[in-house]
């Protein structure tokens, strides 16, 4: 309940304020479960909204949507009312202007971030990565960058992981080694995640944080209710988100020193799963801007079972708190309950330790800044109770809150998937694959080119083959029958001189004969002459004388 410039909390043997100049000093509600955080948390929420503070918070059991709803007055209401000096008749029981996301798509507005918002750190926390594979988670970040790659969804990722592993000798010597196990590695713990949703909640529209910086027309702070009735099953993932949210507020908001109240409230409830299992570096980092987010103009409040859960570094910075009843069954359990007890100023009225483990539904240790920044005396109180209903709003109430927020719906609703890495990625590797099939095709034409040159030459050297053998069968056979004809024709010119020849013999003996015929009858005709010229001379000498005279004479011609 605001009263002027502070919430009227709690009320013990004096009312508990928390001042709205105090309220970025952070703050703490703890308790068992079922000892009433919630009914805090919506009371501190009521009155940062009536302030027109905005407030974000997470709905984890479903019942704080019942902010958007008018509470209903009851007995036990009635019996507090009377506690707290209010007048049943006066009191309005009203709603709270909310405005509810989700992140898995359900009822809400979607919320959606991408990788880079993100970014390596916290991923690697919600991966569960070791210190080397976080190294290379690193690289693919830094080589996104260099090489203008957006990562906005877990696609995008996979694509990068997949490009940085294949050129993994590439980049080896400037950003360091990139092993394939590590990779694999990565590649499997984002299995779980988008088993978990993942693949909705990261990407476009990515949550413009600054539109949590609203009220509505009477100057109301929106409450923002984050549906996580199923996220919180998803530990890691709902602790990086609001890690996350923690983390932009700070790295959004300028300087603005100390305000006469905060610029927004952050309810970070189960606070211990953001907690669970951090490495030292990430508790680091939340301390530094759970620090220094004050400065910003933010409150963070953390709701958790017990302040044990909550590093140290960081519970010292938690100066407005309400400690509900707790329960001290173990060793450890009392201890918390001692460490608990041991923060608070001490109040001489009561022993914190007993109060503690005493106190009952509706009651806390309440303890919260005082004008000058010091923590007040402890206090044994009665919360007081919210205008909004306790349990979760009926579903009209919910349809309406939706209905509402239509120019969120409208910015939000539809996912937008431009151009990033993945697109990117692949497009260079159809480029890539359509410039091997063209290099592959080129190299075919080649060879089968080379191939039918060589088939040409081996066709062209088989012709010129055929044509030598067929030109040298031809000039053989040219030979052969120049032969033949210089044989016919020395044969023929043979037979035509051995013709001649004998022809001639054939004259000259013929010759020879009518030589000797010519002789043999001249020799006749002589003797013939002779004879009868010896005939006449000799006459009367005897055919014997006349022989031996004729042979004596001719004999030496023969």
């Amino acid at each position: 309940m605001l009263q002027t410039n502070k919430i009227f909390v709690a009320k013990g043997d004096n009312p508990c304020y928390l001042l709205l100049n105090q309220a970025n000093r952070h703050g703490l509600i703890a308790g068992a479960s079922g000892t009433g955080k919630t009914v805090t948390l919506k009371v501190l929420a009521e009155g940062f909204s009536d302030a027109g503070v905005p407030v974000f918070m997470a709905d984890v059991k479903g019942d704080v949507t019942g902010m958007a709803q008018a509470g209903e007055i009851s007995d036990k209401l009635r019996e507090r009312m009377e506690f707290f000096g209010i007048d049943e008749h006066a009191f309005e029981f009203r709603g709270t202007p909310c405005r509810i996301w989700d992140m898995l798509g359900d009822a809400g507005c979607p919320v959606r971030i991408t990788v880079s918002d993100m970014g390596p750190q916290l991923l690697s926390r919600l991966l569960g990565l070791t210190e080397v594979q976080q190294g290379v988670l690193n690289i693919v970040f830094r080589v996104a960058d260099d090489q203008q790659l957006l990562l906005l969804d877990l696609k995008d990722l996979r694509s990068m992981l997949t490009y940085v592993s294949e050129h993994a000798k590439e980049y080896e010597t400037t950003y360091g080694r990139v092993s394939s196990q590590s990779v694999g590695a990565i590649q499997r713990a984002l299995i779980a995640v988008e088993d978990q949703g993942g693949n909705i909640f990261f990407g476009e529209p990515n949550l413009d944080i600054m539109d949590w910086f609203a009220c509505d027309a009477n100057g109301r702070g929106y409450v923002n209710i984050l549906n996580a009735a199923k996220l919180v099953t998803m530990p890691l993932i709902y602790s990086m988100f609001l890690l996350w949210m923690l983390s932009t507020l700070f790295e959004r908001l300028p300087e603005v020193g100390d305000l006469d109240q905060p610029k927004f409230v952050f309810f970070f409830d189960e606070a211990h799963l953001l907690f669970n299992g951090m490495p030292k570096a990430l508790v680091e980092k939340v301390v530094q801007v759970v620090k220094l987010i004050r400065s910003k103009g933010v409150g963070v409040y953390f709701i958790t079972q017990s302040p044990s859960d909550i590093p140290d570094e960081v519970l010292a910075q938690l100066s407005n708190r309400v400690q509900h009843g707790l329960r001290a069954y173990t060793p450890a359990e009392q201890k918390a309950v001692r460490a608990a007890a041991a923060s608070f100023r001490e109040n001489p009225a009561f022993d914190s330790v007993q109060a503690l483990q005493d106190v009952g539904t509706g009651e806390a240790l309440v303890s919260l800044l005082d004008e000058d920044g010091r923590p007040s005396i402890v206090e044994r109180a009665r919360v007081l109770f919210p205008a909004c209903r306790m349990a979760a709003a009926d579903a009209g109430i919910v349809s309406s809150v939706l209905a509402n927020q239509y120019e969120l719906m409208g910015k939000y609703e539809e996912t937008v998937d431009r151009e990033s890495a993945y697109e990117l990625i692949e497009q260079a590797r159809v480029e890539a694959e359509e410039a091997a099939a063209a290099e592959a095709e080129r190299i075919r034409q080649e060879k089968e080119a080379e191939a039918e040159r060589i088939r040409e030459e081996k066709e062209a050297e088989r012709q010129r083959i055929a044509e030598e053998k067929e030109a040298e069968r031809k000039r053989i056979a040219e030979e052969k029958e120049a032969e033949r004809l210089r044989l016919k024709a020395e044969k023929e010119e043979e037979r035509l001189r051995l013709k001649a020849e004998k022809e001639a013999d054939r004259l000259r003996l013929k010759e020879e004969k009518e030589a000797e015929r010519r002789e043999l009858e001249a020799k006749r005709a002589r003797d013939r002459v002779v004879g009868n010229i010896f005939n006449s001379v000799v006459g009367s000498i005897g055919r014997e004388a006349g022989r031996q005279i004729t042979r004596g004479i001719f004999g030496t011609r023969r």
